[in-house]
Protein backbone atom coordinates (compact mmCIF):
# COMPACT_ATOMS: atom_id res chain seq x y z
CA UNK A 1 0.00 0.00 0.00
CA UNK A 2 1.26 3.77 -1.11
CA UNK A 3 1.77 6.13 1.51
CA UNK A 4 0.17 8.34 -0.77
CA UNK A 5 -3.06 10.36 0.11
CA UNK A 6 -4.64 12.87 2.60
CA UNK A 7 -3.68 14.66 6.22
CA UNK A 8 -5.33 16.68 8.39
CA UNK A 9 -4.12 19.70 10.03
CA UNK A 10 -5.50 22.34 12.47
CA UNK A 11 -5.49 25.67 11.52
CA UNK A 12 -3.15 28.05 13.35
CA UNK A 13 -2.30 31.67 13.43
CA UNK A 14 1.25 33.43 12.54
CA UNK A 15 3.75 32.73 9.71
CA UNK A 16 7.12 31.37 9.73
CA UNK A 17 9.66 34.81 10.63
CA UNK A 18 11.87 35.50 7.92
CA UNK A 19 14.90 34.36 9.86
CA UNK A 20 13.19 30.69 10.11
CA UNK A 21 12.23 31.03 6.46
CA UNK A 22 15.37 31.38 5.15
CA UNK A 23 16.89 28.57 6.89
CA UNK A 24 14.55 26.47 5.99
CA UNK A 25 15.08 27.41 2.32
CA UNK A 26 18.78 26.32 2.99
CA UNK A 27 17.90 23.16 4.78
CA UNK A 28 15.68 21.89 2.07
CA UNK A 29 18.24 22.74 -0.88
CA UNK A 30 21.17 20.19 0.76
CA UNK A 31 18.32 17.54 1.46
CA UNK A 32 17.10 18.04 -1.38
CA UNK A 33 20.69 17.78 -3.10
CA UNK A 34 21.78 14.85 -1.76
CA UNK A 35 18.37 13.11 -2.12
CA UNK A 36 19.17 13.57 -6.23
CA UNK A 37 22.51 12.53 -5.67
CA UNK A 38 22.06 9.48 -3.69
CA UNK A 39 18.71 8.36 -5.08
CA UNK A 40 17.87 10.24 -8.15
CA UNK A 41 15.54 12.73 -9.21
CA UNK A 42 12.69 10.51 -8.84
CA UNK A 43 13.27 9.67 -5.77
CA UNK A 44 12.41 13.10 -4.84
CA UNK A 45 8.34 13.07 -6.08
CA UNK A 46 8.39 9.95 -4.34
CA UNK A 47 9.19 11.68 -1.00
CA UNK A 48 7.21 14.60 -1.73
CA UNK A 49 4.11 12.44 -2.46
CA UNK A 50 4.62 10.51 0.67
CA UNK A 51 2.86 12.29 3.56
CA UNK A 52 4.45 10.88 6.60
CA UNK A 53 7.81 12.00 5.00
CA UNK A 54 6.27 15.36 3.90
CA UNK A 55 5.47 15.62 7.54
CA UNK A 56 8.50 14.64 9.19
CA UNK A 57 10.76 17.06 6.64
CA UNK A 58 8.58 20.17 8.28
CA UNK A 59 9.51 18.74 11.51
CA UNK A 60 13.18 18.45 10.34
CA UNK A 61 13.05 22.55 8.80
CA UNK A 62 11.44 23.52 12.20
CA UNK A 63 7.93 24.48 11.26
CA UNK A 64 5.07 23.31 13.67
CA UNK A 65 4.04 19.45 13.27
CA UNK A 66 0.43 19.87 13.70
CA UNK A 67 0.00 23.22 11.98
CA UNK A 68 -1.84 23.37 8.32
CA UNK A 69 0.85 26.08 7.62
CA UNK A 70 3.24 23.37 7.38
CA UNK A 71 1.98 22.27 3.73
CA UNK A 72 1.93 26.29 2.15
CA UNK A 73 5.15 26.81 4.16
CA UNK A 74 7.32 23.66 3.71
CA UNK A 75 6.20 23.77 -0.27
CA UNK A 76 7.46 27.43 -0.51
CA UNK A 77 10.53 26.62 1.07
CA UNK A 78 11.00 23.72 -1.38
CA UNK A 79 10.01 25.83 -4.36
CA UNK A 80 12.53 28.69 -3.32
CA UNK A 81 15.41 26.10 -3.04
CA UNK A 82 14.98 24.69 -6.35
CA UNK A 83 15.24 28.13 -7.81
CA UNK A 84 19.05 27.75 -6.95
CA UNK A 85 19.61 24.03 -7.99
CA UNK A 86 16.76 22.82 -9.57
CA UNK A 87 18.07 23.32 -13.57
CA UNK A 88 20.75 21.50 -12.47
CA UNK A 89 19.13 18.68 -10.17
CA UNK A 90 16.12 18.64 -13.19
CA UNK A 91 13.70 19.25 -11.28
CA UNK A 92 10.79 21.95 -10.21
CA UNK A 93 8.32 23.32 -8.36
CA UNK A 94 5.43 25.73 -9.86
CA UNK A 95 2.15 26.93 -7.50
CA UNK A 96 1.46 27.82 -4.12
CA UNK A 97 -0.90 29.40 -2.10
CA UNK A 98 -4.03 31.44 -3.14
CA UNK A 99 -3.24 33.70 -6.52
CA UNK A 100 0.01 31.79 -6.55
CA UNK A 101 -1.49 28.61 -7.21
CA UNK A 102 -3.62 29.95 -10.49
CA UNK A 103 -0.39 30.56 -11.86
CA UNK A 104 0.53 27.54 -12.12
CA UNK A 105 -0.09 26.99 -16.05
CA UNK A 106 2.13 30.30 -16.93
CA UNK A 107 5.16 28.99 -14.92
CA UNK A 108 4.58 25.45 -16.27
CA UNK A 109 4.85 27.60 -19.56
CA UNK A 110 7.76 29.44 -18.79
CA UNK A 111 10.00 26.18 -17.67
CA UNK A 112 8.82 24.21 -20.84
CA UNK A 113 9.23 26.65 -23.04
CA UNK A 114 13.25 27.40 -21.58
CA UNK A 115 14.08 24.05 -22.19
CA UNK A 116 11.65 23.08 -25.08
CA UNK A 117 9.61 20.65 -22.64
CA UNK A 118 5.86 19.38 -23.75
CA UNK A 119 4.30 20.87 -20.73
CA UNK A 120 0.77 20.38 -21.59
CA UNK A 121 0.45 16.85 -19.90
CA UNK A 122 1.84 18.65 -16.55
CA UNK A 123 -0.88 21.50 -16.99
CA UNK A 124 -3.38 19.14 -17.37
CA UNK A 125 -2.70 17.00 -14.55
CA UNK A 126 -2.25 20.37 -12.53
CA UNK A 127 -5.91 21.05 -13.64
CA UNK A 128 -7.26 17.47 -13.06
CA UNK A 129 -5.81 17.22 -9.59
CA UNK A 130 -7.39 20.45 -8.39
CA UNK A 131 -10.77 19.62 -9.99
CA UNK A 132 -10.55 16.28 -8.76
CA UNK A 133 -9.86 17.11 -4.73
CA UNK A 134 -12.24 20.14 -5.24
CA UNK A 135 -15.39 18.93 -7.28
CA UNK A 136 -15.47 14.96 -7.65
CA UNK A 137 -14.57 14.33 -3.89
CA UNK A 138 -16.55 16.80 -1.96
CA UNK A 139 -15.65 16.71 1.69
CA UNK A 140 -16.15 20.29 2.97
CA UNK A 141 -12.50 21.22 2.21
CA UNK A 142 -12.16 23.90 -0.44
CA UNK A 143 -8.59 24.11 -1.57
CA UNK A 144 -6.33 27.13 -1.44
CA UNK A 145 -3.09 25.54 -2.00
CA UNK A 146 -1.23 24.07 -4.84
CA UNK A 147 1.65 22.69 -5.51
CA UNK A 148 3.21 20.88 -8.34
CA UNK A 149 6.54 19.30 -8.50
CA UNK A 150 8.11 17.93 -11.54
CA UNK A 151 11.39 16.36 -13.39
CA UNK A 152 12.71 17.35 -16.49
CA UNK A 153 11.16 13.94 -17.82
CA UNK A 154 8.29 15.00 -16.69
CA UNK A 155 7.23 12.83 -13.84
CA UNK A 156 5.58 14.52 -11.20
CA UNK A 157 3.40 14.61 -7.77
CA UNK A 158 0.93 17.34 -6.40
CA UNK A 159 0.77 18.27 -2.78
CA UNK A 160 -2.23 20.66 -2.24
CA UNK A 161 -4.30 21.41 0.68
CA UNK A 162 -7.74 22.80 0.92
CA UNK A 163 -9.56 24.23 4.30
CA UNK A 164 -13.05 24.05 6.20
CA UNK A 165 -13.13 27.04 8.31
CA UNK A 166 -16.14 26.19 10.18
CA UNK A 167 -13.91 23.07 11.83
CA UNK A 168 -10.68 24.95 12.14
CA UNK A 169 -9.01 22.48 10.03
CA UNK A 170 -7.14 22.00 6.35
CA UNK A 171 -6.41 18.94 4.83
CA UNK A 172 -3.92 18.12 2.49
CA UNK A 173 -3.94 15.82 -0.74
CA UNK A 174 -1.00 14.26 -1.96
CA UNK A 175 -0.62 12.57 -5.87
CA UNK A 176 2.04 11.06 -7.10
CA UNK A 177 1.62 10.86 -10.82
CA UNK A 178 3.36 7.61 -11.34
CA UNK A 179 1.19 5.84 -9.21
CA UNK A 180 -2.70 7.23 -11.18
CA UNK A 181 -4.09 5.15 -13.32
CA UNK A 182 -7.15 6.94 -13.40
CA UNK A 183 -7.98 10.69 -12.22
CA UNK A 184 -11.65 9.94 -11.03
CA UNK A 185 -11.28 6.09 -9.53
CA UNK A 186 -9.37 5.50 -6.53
CA UNK A 187 -6.30 8.43 -7.41
CA UNK A 188 -5.77 8.19 -3.78
CA UNK A 189 -3.68 5.19 -2.71
CA UNK A 190 -3.13 5.05 0.96
CA UNK A 191 -4.99 8.14 2.71
CA UNK A 192 -4.06 9.17 6.17
CA UNK A 193 -5.86 11.37 8.95
CA UNK A 194 -6.12 12.38 11.63
CA UNK A 195 -9.91 13.16 11.51
CA UNK A 196 -12.39 11.26 9.37
CA UNK A 197 -15.87 13.11 8.18
CA UNK A 198 -19.37 11.51 8.74
CA UNK A 199 -20.49 12.43 5.81
CA UNK A 200 -18.52 12.95 1.92
CA UNK A 201 -19.90 12.48 -1.63
CA UNK A 202 -16.86 10.88 -3.10
CA UNK A 203 -17.27 10.11 -6.45
CA UNK A 204 -13.80 8.97 -6.94
CA UNK A 205 -14.31 5.88 -5.48
CA UNK A 206 -14.76 2.34 -6.96
CA UNK A 207 -18.02 2.30 -6.06
CA UNK A 208 -19.20 5.44 -7.50
CA UNK A 209 -18.24 3.73 -11.05
CA UNK A 210 -21.73 3.35 -11.96
CA UNK A 211 -22.67 6.70 -10.71
CA UNK A 212 -20.09 8.11 -13.04
CA UNK A 213 -20.56 6.44 -15.99
CA UNK A 214 -24.55 7.61 -15.02
CA UNK A 215 -23.55 11.18 -15.00
CA UNK A 216 -22.38 10.77 -18.34
CA UNK A 217 -24.61 9.54 -19.85
CA UNK A 218 -27.26 12.26 -18.78
CA UNK A 219 -24.56 14.87 -19.72
CA UNK A 220 -25.25 13.82 -23.43
CA UNK A 221 -28.91 13.74 -23.20
CA UNK A 222 -31.33 16.81 -24.38
CA UNK A 223 -30.39 19.41 -21.32
CA UNK A 224 -34.65 19.93 -20.86
CA UNK A 225 -35.04 16.27 -20.31
CA UNK A 226 -32.39 16.51 -17.39
CA UNK A 227 -33.69 19.70 -16.39
CA UNK A 228 -37.70 18.53 -15.72
CA UNK A 229 -35.87 15.61 -14.27
CA UNK A 230 -34.54 18.17 -12.05
CA UNK A 231 -37.63 19.98 -11.05
CA UNK A 232 -39.64 16.91 -10.49
CA UNK A 233 -36.77 16.31 -7.77
CA UNK A 234 -37.39 19.83 -6.34
CA UNK A 235 -40.27 18.59 -4.71
CA UNK A 236 -39.36 15.47 -3.06
CA UNK A 237 -38.61 14.71 0.16
CA UNK A 238 -35.23 13.55 0.13
CA UNK A 239 -33.83 11.46 3.14
CA UNK A 240 -31.99 13.09 5.91
CA UNK A 241 -29.20 11.50 5.28
CA UNK A 242 -28.67 12.83 1.67
CA UNK A 243 -25.85 15.06 0.38
CA UNK A 244 -27.71 17.45 -1.59
CA UNK A 245 -29.96 19.58 -0.57
CA UNK A 246 -32.38 21.35 -3.55
CA UNK A 247 -32.37 24.75 -2.05
CA UNK A 248 -28.72 24.89 -2.83
CA UNK A 249 -28.77 24.18 -6.55
CA UNK A 250 -29.95 27.43 -8.30
CA UNK A 251 -32.18 26.22 -10.96
CA UNK A 252 -30.84 28.73 -13.80
CA UNK A 253 -27.19 28.48 -13.00
CA UNK A 254 -27.66 24.46 -13.36
CA UNK A 255 -29.68 24.57 -16.71
CA UNK A 256 -27.06 26.83 -18.53
CA UNK A 257 -24.77 24.26 -17.15
CA UNK A 258 -26.45 21.40 -18.63
CA UNK A 259 -26.67 23.07 -21.71
CA UNK A 260 -22.63 23.42 -21.61
CA UNK A 261 -22.18 20.10 -20.80
CA UNK A 262 -24.49 18.79 -23.26
CA UNK A 263 -22.60 20.91 -26.29
CA UNK A 264 -19.66 19.64 -24.87
CA UNK A 265 -20.91 15.98 -25.35
CA UNK A 266 -17.85 14.17 -22.97
CA UNK A 267 -17.00 10.70 -23.87
CA UNK A 268 -16.12 10.07 -20.05
CA UNK A 269 -16.37 11.01 -16.16
CA UNK A 270 -12.87 13.17 -16.64
CA UNK A 271 -13.44 14.38 -19.74
CA UNK A 272 -17.11 15.42 -18.13
CA UNK A 273 -14.69 16.87 -14.94
CA UNK A 274 -12.63 18.72 -16.67
CA UNK A 275 -15.34 21.04 -18.76
CA UNK A 276 -14.80 24.72 -17.67
CA UNK A 277 -17.82 25.69 -15.09
CA UNK A 278 -18.70 22.47 -14.52
CA UNK A 279 -18.40 22.55 -10.55
CA UNK A 280 -19.84 20.62 -7.24
CA UNK A 281 -22.89 21.78 -7.63
CA UNK A 282 -23.61 20.57 -11.45
CA UNK A 283 -21.76 17.25 -10.33
CA UNK A 284 -23.79 16.86 -7.40
CA UNK A 285 -27.01 17.20 -9.15
CA UNK A 286 -25.72 14.85 -12.15
CA UNK A 287 -25.49 11.96 -9.30
CA UNK A 288 -28.53 12.65 -7.89
CA UNK A 289 -30.50 12.53 -10.77
CA UNK A 290 -28.83 9.43 -12.15
CA UNK A 291 -29.08 7.77 -8.18
CA UNK A 292 -32.94 8.58 -8.58
CA UNK A 293 -33.21 7.28 -12.52
CA UNK A 294 -31.01 4.39 -12.26
CA UNK A 295 -30.72 3.74 -8.85
CA UNK A 296 -26.70 3.45 -8.33
CA UNK A 297 -26.13 4.93 -4.93
CA UNK A 298 -22.22 6.81 -4.86
CA UNK A 299 -20.17 6.53 -2.01
CA UNK A 300 -20.36 8.55 0.73
CA UNK A 301 -17.83 7.79 2.75
CA UNK A 302 -14.75 9.23 3.33
CA UNK A 303 -11.38 8.36 1.36
CA UNK A 304 -9.21 9.02 4.72
CA UNK A 305 -8.01 5.99 6.50
CA UNK A 306 -6.11 7.43 9.52
CA UNK A 307 -4.25 9.01 11.16
CA UNK A 308 10.93 16.29 15.90
CA UNK A 309 14.29 17.62 15.02
CA UNK A 310 14.65 21.84 15.46
CA UNK A 311 11.44 22.75 17.20
CA UNK A 312 8.58 24.52 15.91
CA UNK A 313 8.00 28.06 14.87
CA UNK A 314 5.51 28.65 18.33
CA UNK A 315 7.73 26.91 20.62
CA UNK A 316 6.29 23.60 20.33
CA UNK A 317 7.53 20.90 20.81
CA UNK A 318 10.07 23.47 21.74
CA UNK A 319 12.27 26.61 20.51
CA UNK A 320 13.74 26.77 17.48
CA UNK A 321 17.73 26.50 18.14
CA UNK A 322 19.23 28.43 15.41
CA UNK A 323 22.93 27.87 16.22
CA UNK A 324 22.41 24.15 15.83
CA UNK A 325 19.96 24.79 12.95
CA UNK A 326 22.83 26.52 11.41
CA UNK A 327 25.27 23.68 11.86
CA UNK A 328 22.47 21.31 10.41
CA UNK A 329 22.82 23.63 7.39
CA UNK A 330 26.68 23.25 7.01
CA UNK A 331 27.11 20.07 7.85
CA UNK A 332 24.59 19.21 5.05
CA UNK A 333 26.02 21.63 2.69
CA UNK A 334 29.86 20.31 3.28
CA UNK A 335 28.53 16.58 2.53
CA UNK A 336 26.98 18.04 -0.64
CA UNK A 337 30.13 19.93 -1.76
CA UNK A 338 32.57 16.99 -0.63
CA UNK A 339 30.18 14.17 -2.91
CA UNK A 340 30.33 16.64 -5.87
CA UNK A 341 34.30 15.62 -5.91
CA UNK A 342 34.11 12.42 -4.88
CA UNK A 343 33.83 12.31 -1.00
CA UNK A 344 30.67 10.74 0.61
CA UNK A 345 32.38 9.61 3.76
CA UNK A 346 29.54 12.16 5.53
CA UNK A 347 26.90 10.93 3.71
CA UNK A 348 27.46 7.41 4.64
CA UNK A 349 28.08 8.86 7.98
CA UNK A 350 24.55 10.13 7.99
CA UNK A 351 23.50 7.05 6.33
CA UNK A 352 24.99 4.60 9.57
CA UNK A 353 23.15 7.25 11.90
CA UNK A 354 19.47 6.75 9.78
CA UNK A 355 20.52 2.99 10.13
CA UNK A 356 21.06 3.09 14.01
CA UNK A 357 17.68 5.41 14.97
CA UNK A 358 15.96 2.86 12.89
CA UNK A 359 17.19 -0.49 14.76
CA UNK A 360 16.68 1.38 17.72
Amino acid sequence: MQKTGIAHLPLHGGKAPAWLFQRMVKLAREILYILCLEYGRKEVLHRISDPFWFQALGCVLGFDWHSSGITTTVCGAIKEALKDVGKELGIFAVGGKGKTAIKTPIELDRIGNFFSLNVFPLIYASRLTAKVDNVALQDGYQLYHHSLFFTIEGQWCVVQQGMNPMLKYARRYHWLGERVKSFVCEPHYAICAEKKEAFVLNLVAKRSEATRQNSVVLSQENPEKIYKQWEKISVLKLPSRHYLLTKDINPQRLKRNLIKVYHASPKDFETLLSIKGVGPKTIRALALISEIIYGAKPSFKDPARFAFAHGGKDGHPYPVNRKIYDQSIEILKEAVNLSKIGYSEKIKALKRLHNFYRGM
